[in-house]
């Protein structure tokens, strides 16, 4: 095999596999390393019953022809390949406990009449808030990449609070609820949480958002057609380095391979955490890396419906607890209850008017997980698998209570814990969307492409921004590192 090349990089999420394609595209010699027996982090489906389930990422935005996604996926050559059905105009339906449900339209003319209609004395307000998430979003848009630039300084607003900017827009507490109703895709937390993930995603989505499906399977398929590899089942252990620079990858079963650079798509503390001791890296740096806070977990129930049960819903739920707030979602395991669910069914490959794979998503802390950290999938202990059925039964009741039908449909459910995605990502943990960035503190929880080894790049969610949108834009700036940002940008922007 051979076991020279340009770029190594170190995990095939998201992130991993666009860095994959846009290098080798551009000639260059790639090899990805895997540690999982297939590509695509959390991209990655499984099997049960027949039914093909995704695991995480369920919709992207800036799907329409136009927009920045839709452009992406255009140069990575496989736009025309994926089987994206959009979802319906009233893509998100945000229901803040016992107060109704409020729509997100698609197209910014739609959303803000359809809000201004629902909150009248609200109009300016609501008019200013669509005319800054628009400006944010627009800073990487199709025209700023061809301009050569991947962004035009929306980043600033990384410093700006998402709540604090939606409270000086509206006053009304309900549409405050509703304008922040989505913040599970990105690890709200009120106090933290920045202006600008508010605004990236919610403006890709608002721009056109669509159901994927096969999104790794189809770049991993153009890597190798540039002639790059893929190698699953092969965990990195060690980066060998000299001076400031790594000079190979060592993988668990003592093969070493070497390139002239090194990007790693996986979390930073375990990036590091490869690295033996070196002057380079001091004790301090080392610590912060390992130190530093993650988002919220992620648990999810999959329910596997009967044929022709239960009809297919071309949009996405956000259902909040009576009395709640918005900002507030963690899972209460004291109580046993949800604060918040988000609905979405998966598009159906046989008839497209009845669901086949339903996925209900909760936040959940991390830490109530820790005891079983040491265990293993198939292996966990008993009283793991009893809080994990509790958890799945209460989130499951708690959506069937507000759509009748639902429960006579369910013929089987599956369920994942922050430690099932942790094993498929490798991220600390489980943390849903990696680190918390804080807008109180940017500097020090936004984490450069650029590291202290010469050849040594970083990509991911870690960086910038959660999300499809933010994992693609880390991917773009960490191979403007090796192949320009004002070629890269106009290459993106033109495809």
């Amino acid at each position: 095999m051979q076991e020279e090349f340009d770029i190594i990089v170190i995990g095939s999420g998201l992130g991993g596999l666009e860095c994959g394609v846009m290098l080798s595209r551009e000639g260059m010699g790639v090899c990805i390393v895997e540690q999982a027996a297939v590509p695509g982090g959390c991209l990655q489906s499984f099997r049960r019953r027949g039914h093909s389930i995704d695991t995480g990422m369920h919709y992207v935005g800036s799907m329409q022809q136009g927009g920045i996604m839709r452009r992406y996926f255009d140069y990575f050559g496989i736009g025309d390949s994926l089987e994206i059905r959009p979802l319906d105009e009233a893509f998100d339906i945000v229901s803040p406990g016992g107060a109704g449900e409020f729509a997100y339209m698609h197209g910014y003319d739609e959303f803000r009449r359809h809000l201004t209609s629902l909150f009248p004395r609200e109009a300016a307000g609501i008019a200013r808030y669509c005319d800054k998430i628009r400006e944010i979003g627009d800073s990487i848009g199709v025209e700023v990449h061809r301009s050569g630039r991947l962004s035009s300084g929306g980043v600033k607003y990384l410093g700006a609070s998402a709540a604090e900017f939606i409270g000086e827009c509206v006053a009304d507490p309900l549409l405050r609820s509703v304008l922040a109703g989505t913040n599970p895709l990105y690890g709200g937390v009120r106090e933290r949480s920045p202006l600008y993930h508010h605004a990236m995603i919610n403006h890709s989505n608002i721009e056109g958002a669509g159901g994927t499906q096969h999104i790794a399977d189809a770049l991993a398929a153009r890597i190798r057609e540039h002639g790059g590899t893929i190698l699953t089942g092969c965990r990195a252990s060690a980066l060998h380095t000299e001076g400031r620079r790594i000079t190979g990858v060592e993988l668990a079963d003592g093969r070493i391979l070497r390139a002239k650079s090194v990007i790693s798509a996986i979390h930073p503390a375990a990036t590091f955490g490869l690295i033996g001791p070196t002057p380079v890296l001091r004790r301090a740096f080392r610590d912060r890396m390992a130190g530093m806070p993650g988002t919220y977990g992620l648990f999810s129930v999959y329910l596997l419906l009967r044929p022709q049960s239960f009809p297919y819903i071309n949009r996405n739920l956000y259902y909040y607890a009576e009395g709640g707030d918005v900002w507030d979602t963690l899972f209460d395991t004291e109580a046993m209850r949800p604060k918040m669910v988000l609905f979405s069914a998966q598009q159906p490959c046989a008839d497209p008017a009845w669901s086949e794979v339903v996925t209900l998503m909760a936040p959940i802390a991390t830490d109530i997980w820790s005891a079983w950290s040491g265990s293993a999938p198939g292996r966990r202990p008993e009283a793991y698998t009893a809080l994990k059925t509790a958890v799945a039964e209460h989130l499951t009741d708690f959506v069937c209570e507000r759509l009748p039908g639902l429960r006579a449909a369910i013929e089987q459910t599956y369920a994942a814990t922050p430690l099932t995605y942790r094993h498929y990502t490798g991220i600390p943990h489980g943390a849903a969307y990696g680190l918390q960035k804080d807008c109180r503190n940017v500097m020090a929880t936004c984490i450069p492409v650029r590291t202290k080894f010469e050849n040594l790049l970083l990509t991911g969610q870690n960086l910038t921004v959660h999300g499809a949108i933010g994992v693609t834009l880390s991917a773009a700036a960490t191979c403007a590192e090796l192949l320009g940002t004002e070629y890269l940008a106009k290459k993106i922007g033109d495809a």
